[in-house]
Formats: C-alpha cells, sequence, structure tokens
C-alpha cells in the first residue's frame, strides 16, 4: 500500500459525523508513519502569518545584528544562532523561546521550585515579537490538545487515558531556517536537518518555502515528502506519545533536504505533559506480555537537556562558551 501524508479537516474529525475512512486514515497514518497535516485547526491564518512576518524580519537582518540576539549566556535554546556544517557552510539558522521569561514567572503559573530553575537563562525577545510568539505558542499548544483527543478516539480510548491534566504544560519552541542550496554542488542530496524523531509528546509546525524539504519516513524506510499546503499545520507524533501507547502509535521520523530557490522556514512548538509526569506505557495499550519500557519521570530528562545536547551535538567552541556563559556565535566560511 502506498504510504501517504494525509491532509486532516481537524474538526470534521472530531465531531460526530466525522466518515469512517478519514479516522481509518488518521489511525493508519498514526501507526505507521506518525506525521498528519491538519487544516480547520482553529489557528487564525492572521496570526500565522504575523508570526512569520515578524520572526522573518528578525532572520533577515544583518548578521552583525542578529549576533546580538544570541543568549546572552550561551544557552543553545535560547535566542539566535548558526549552525554550520563541517566546511563552515550555513546549514540552519535557529530562534529560540523558552516557555518563560525567568523562574518568577514560572512559578507563578505554577511550576515547582526545582522545574522554574529551567528558565533561569533569559529569552532574548526582538522588539514587537513576544506578544504574538505568545499567542502564536498557545494556539499551537491548543491544536496539540486536538489531535490528542483525535488519537484517542481513533484509538478507541477516553482522552483522559492520557497524563496531561496537570498544568502547565512542557514545551519548547523554535524557528528554523534553511538557506537556499546550490544545485550545482557535488552534495545535491544535502541534509540540512538529520533524520530524527521529537523527543515530544507532539510537535506541531508550520512550514514555509518553495519545495517540500520536509520528509517523513516510511515503515520501509523510504521517505515521503510533506507537501506545503496553504493554512495546514503539521502534527508530529513524538517519543513520549510512541511510548505512552506502548508503540501501537509510532514516533514520526523526519529530515529536511536541500533544493529550493527561496529560504525554507519552519516553525515548531514541541508539547509535552508536566515536568512531574512518569512516562510509562498506559494500561489500555498493555496486554498480558506485558512491556519492554521502563518508567522514566520527565523531569530526569528536562533537567540535563542542555548536557545531553552538547555531549552530542556541541562543538567545542559552543561548548567553551556555555561553560563560561557568554554568548556563542559560529564562525561561518567565507562565501
Amino acid at each position: 500500500m502506498t504510504v501517504q501524508i494525509p491532509v486532516v479537516d481537524l474538526q470534521l474529525a472530531l465531531s460526530d459525523d466525522a466518515p469512517p475512512a478519514l479516522l481509518d486514515s488518521v489511525l493508519q497514518t498514526a501507526e505507521r508513519v506518525g506525521i498528519i497535516q491538519v487544516v480547520n485547526h482553529g489557528v487564525a491564518p492572521e496570526l500565522i502569518d504575523d508570526f512569520h512576518d515578524r520572526i522573518g524580519a528578525v532572520l533577515d537582518l544583518p548578521r552583525a545584528e542578529k549576533a546580538k540576539l544570541a543568549s546572552p549566556t550561551g544557552h543553545p535554546f535560547r535566542g539566535w544562532r548558526q549552525w554550520p556544517d563541517d566546511f563552515g557552510r550555513l546549514e540552519l539558522e535557529r530562534f529560540n523561546i523558552g516557555q518563560f521569561d525567568s523562574p518568577e514567572e514560572a512559578r507563578a503559573a505554577g511550576l515547582a521550585e526545582e522545574h522554574a530553575t529551567l528558565y533561569k537563562h533569559p529569552n532574548v525577545w526582538p522588539e514587537g515579537l513576544r506578544a504574538v510568539a505568545r499567542a502564536y505558542h498557545d494556539a499551537s499548544v491548543g491544536v496539540a490538545e486536538q489531535v490528542l483527543a483525535l488519537y484517542a478516539k481513533v484509538l478507541g480510548v477516553s482522552v483522559d487515558t492520557f497524563p496531561v491534566g496537570g498544568r502547565p504544560y512542557y514545551t519548547s519552541f523554535v524557528v528554523n531556517d534553511y538557506p537556499t542550496w546550490p544545485v550545482d554542488q557535488e552534495d545535491d542530496d544535502k541534509l540540512l536537518l538529520l533524520e530524527h524523531a521529537d523527543g515530544s509528546a507532539l510537535t506541531v509546525l508550520h512550514q514555509r518555502g518553495d519545495y517540500a524539504g520536509l520528509q517523513g519516513q516510511a515503515p520501509d524506510g523510504s521517505w515521503i515528502p510533506v507537501p506545503i499546503v496553504p493554512g495546514a499545520l503539521q502534527v508530529f507524533s513524538g517519543h513520549i506519545l510512541a511510548k505512552w501507547t506502548n508503540d501501537r502509535l509510532t514516533a514520526g521520523r523526519h529530515r529536511v533536504v536541500a533544493g529550493g530557490t527561496v529560504t525554507r522556514r519552519s516553525t515548531g512548538v514541541f508539547w509535552h505533559p508536566s515536568l512531574d509526569t512518569v512516562i510509562e506505557p498506559l494500561a489500555p495499550f498493555v496486554g498480558d506480555d506485558g512491556t519492554d519500557y521502563e518508567l522514566a519521570l520527565l523531569w530526569d530528562k528536562a533537567k540535563n537537556q542542555v548536557e545531553d545536547y552538547l555531549q552530542v551535538f556541541g562543538r567545542p567552541d559552543q561548548v567553551a562558551a556555555w561553560r563560561e556563559g557568554r554568548p556563542y556565535v559560529a564562525e561561518l566560511a567565507e562565501v
């Protein structure tokens, strides 16, 4: 059977009148690929456009101006940074936003004292971005909640099965800018983002560009383009959802390939349950054979996220900047 990533009318799929064929398509794709596209999702197109216009204006600034937006403490998940390949060529430009601006704001939202320490490194806010970014973030969380309800529906379980009642949820927020890549280079199949599946429960993405650079992995290992559909949001199942369902649903593996004539941009909100959640397979999905998964507290992973990331991906100069508490701006090759 040919595997495709469906475009799902979210409100129709959640309604009492949802066509069985639509629900069957959602379930099969969630089980086999872990990526769907949704329309009629409730996020105003004006909000999406406003956010992308504002963050686009930031990312279009001269590099020297953007360097001022790097995390003042070298935190890899705050503010602006660039990522070159081994030849110094720009593969990815990124702007990260933390869920809260400070430990005080996190505690006021309901986080425990220990959990609030995640936010001792401040966000970096260009002028005019904060309010619309927060609105965009909250709208994306709403989409994640709806898609989880849809997955509960197609799995035949109550949405209350999933332990997401505690607030606030734990989220991260990133904008990725992928540069154009000349087609006459030897590495026409250049990957700008390596294949992976997200550690979230669900990730809500919006993509813009002039080519289907985002690809999802089919069960046979091949790669399926995720077409750019006006107004659609892409929703990826993450490792947490796969674990909750004891691998009934698959974590969506994906990658980004080069090839466009204009900069490709995507915005992702990575949605997790609250930090005090124990992640484990849930009762409706565990049969007589039990499970090979072990219990894991989400906080145990979140508190080590920076060190774990730098251990795998950090370059010596980036790690040094973090250890010394200073901004990190990668060196790029002369073009």
